[in-house]
């Protein structure tokens, strides 16, 4: 594990300890969980992404030949 330095506002920091001990935790703790979400969340959605495009090249989903023309789709 490393160690990680950073610069907060001494009223953001003492509001901060102040809710970490409420919850029976501590800052280091409540921004280590906060990051692992932030980078589990975009690992899912790396995933999502890949698999769609996954899918989008394995779908055996063709288009057929385009019979309108651009002004047809703002006809009214």
């Amino acid at each position: 594990m490393k160690n990680l330095t950073l610069a907060i506002e001494d009223d953001v920091l003492e509001s901060v300890r102040k809710i970490a001990a409420n919850r029976g935790t501590t800052v280091n703790a409540m921004v280590r969980e906060h990051l692992s979400r932030i980078a589990a969340e975009e690992d899912k959605a790396a995933r999502a992404r890949e698999r769609l495009l996954e899918l989008s090249r394995s779908s055996p989903a063709e288009v057929g030949k385009i019979t309108w023309k651009r002004d047809d789709l703002y006809e009214r």
